[in-house]
C-alpha cells in the first residue's frame, strides 16, 4: 500500500521498528530497554510499531551483549494478604511495559526461606529484586547489591541494610487516624500493633507524635496493646497497624464498645456494623512505584538509596 512501510520478511528487527515509527534506531533502543530521554508521544509510536510488526527482542543476544537477563525476582511475605497480590499487579504492569519477565515466590514469614529464595534468584542472574520482607536481618543481600543486583523493599523497610524502599506514608496515616479519633471526642487512644520491637515501628512513632500533637496523654501500656488485652484496656479507641490487627480488634471489640481505625483498607470494611474507618493506601501504586524505581536503577541511576512514601487518605465511615 502506498505510503505504508512494508512488513519485514522473516523476523522484524529494531531497524524495521525505527522505519515504521519514523524515528532513529537509538530511540527504539531506548524505548525497548526502558531508558529515559524519549517523549511519551514518541514512545507510543515506537510501541505501536512494535505491536504492528510483532517485534520480539532477541534476549539471548541481549544477555551476551549487556550481561542483563531482563528478569526480575519478586518475593512476598505471604500471598494470603490481598495487598501483596496488588503490589505484584502494579509491579507486573511496569515489568511488562519494559520487557522484563518476573519470577515470584513467598516466604510464609520464614526469614531463612526468604534468604534462600532471594539468593537462588540471584544465582539465576535476575537483574533486580523486589521484596516484601519478612522480619529479620537482610544483610545477606549486601554482597548481591554490591555486585549490581538492584533491590527495592516494599511495604516494610529492610533490617540491618540500607536499600531503596517504597512505603505508604505511615506517619501521615497515624496523624490522620489520631486526629479523626480526637475529633470524635476520644482521649484514651491505644495502638494495636504488637510488641515494641515488632515491625510497625514507624506507625507506632507516628501514633506517639500524633497523640502529643493532639495534647493527649499516653499511658505506657497503650502503644503496645494486643487484641487479647483489648477488652480490659482503659482505651476507648484504637489505631491498628494493619489489616490483621484491625480484624483482631473487631473480634475483641465484641466484648465491649471500642472505636477502631485501621491502617489499610480491606474487603467488607464498609459492611461490618459499625463500618470501619481506615487509612487507605494504594498497593497497586506502590508496586508500580517500586517497579519504576527499580527500572531507573537498572538503566544507570546511581544516586543514594531512597525512601519513597506513597500518599494515604482517611476514609471515615
Amino acid at each position: 500500500m502506498a505510503g505504508d512501510v512494508g512488513r519485514a520478511v522473516g523476523r522484524p528487527t529494531m531497524k524495521d521498528v525505527a522505519s515504521r515509527a519514523g524515528v532513529a534506531l537509538k530511540t527504539v533502543s531506548r524505548v525497548v530497554n526502558g531508558e529515559p530521554g524519549v517523549t511519551p508521544e514518541t514512545a507510543k509510536r515506537v510501541h505501536d510499531a512494535i505491536e504492528d510488526l510483532g517485534f520480539r527482542r532477541n534476549e539471548s543476544a541481549r544477555l551476551l551483549r549487556t550481561g542483563h537477563t531482563a528478569t526480575l525476582g519478586f518475593i512476598t511475605d505471604t500471598w494470603a494478604d490481598p495487598d501483596h497480590a496488588a503490589v505484584y499487579q502494579g509491579l507486573e504492569n511496569i515489568a511488562l511495559e519494559h520487557g522484563y519477565l518476573l519470577y515470584s515466590g513467598s516466604t510464609e514469614s520464614d526469614a531463612d526461606r526468604e534468604e534462600r529464595l532471594a539468593l537462588a534468584m540471584c544465582a539465576r542472574r535476575v537483574d533486580g529484586l523486589i521484596i516484601i520482607p519478612t522480619p529479620g536481618s537482610h544483610d545477606y543481600l549486601v554482597s548481591e547489591i554490591e555486585a549490581g543486583v538492584a533491590t527495592v523493599f516494599v511495604l516494610h523497610p529492610p533490617e540491618l541494610i540500607t536499600a531503596d524502599t517504597v512505603l505508604p506514608d505511615e506517619r501521615g496515616g497515624a496523624r490522620a487516624a489520631i486526629a479523626h479519633l480526637a475529633d470524635q471526642g476520644h482521649r484514651k487512644i491505644g495502638f494495636l500493633g504488637g510488641p515494641a520491637d515488632h515491625r510497625p515501628q514507624t506507625l507506632r512513632a507516628g501514633y506517639l507524635e500524633a497523640m502529643t500533637t493532639a495534647g493527649l496523654t499516653v499511658d505506657p501500656a497503650w502503644p503496645t496493646l494486643d487484641a487479647e488485652g483489648l477488652p480490659e484496656a482503659e482505651v476507648t479507641a484504637v489505631f491498628c497497624a494493619d489489616q490483621e490487627h484491625t480484624q483482631a480488634a473487631l473480634r475483641a471489640a465484641r466484648a465491649r464498645s471500642v472505636a477502631i481505625v485501621g491502617f489499610g483498607d480491606f474487603e467488607f470494611a464498609d459492611l461490618v456494623s459499625p463500618p470501619v474507618t481506615v487509612v487507605r493506601y494504594d498497593p497497586v501504586l506502590i508496586g508500580r512505584t517500586a517497579g519504576e524505581l527499580l527500572i531507573r536503577r537498572l538503566v544507570g541511576d546511581r544516586t543514594p538509596p531512597r525512601r519513597v512514601e506513597v500518599p494515604v487518605s482517611l476514609i471515615a465511615r
